[in-house]
């Protein structure tokens, strides 16, 4: 006769993958057209000149240049102002 009662298996043992979220090119990196400057969910970071944002918010280079990233503070509709995150992709 078992001593304990017989349990049934657990079922919070799959881990999902990890995404590989993240900035990939740093400030003043050199970039091609198409390449991965981050990649995010939602929009922490904001597209600026040259860059464009897929539609899973990641944020590729539209032509070819060099990262520039910079900081702004942006007024929202209700007139409260935050600091945004803002990059940019300065042509050579």
């Amino acid at each position: 006769m078992a001593h304990t009662k017989s349990l049934g298996t657990s079922k919070n043992l799959r881990e999902s993958e990890a995404k590989r979220l993240g900035v990939k090119k740093q400030d003043g990196e050199g970039i091609n057209a198409g390449q991965i400057i981050i990649r995010q969910r939602g929009t922490r970071y904001i597209p600026g000149k040259n860059v464009r944002r897929g539609a899973d918010d990641t944020l590729y280079a539209a032509t070819n240049g060099k990262v520039k990233f910079r900081s702004s503070k942006k007024t929202k509709f209700d007139g409260n102002k935050r600091y945004i995150k803002i990059v940019d992709v300065i042509t050579a």
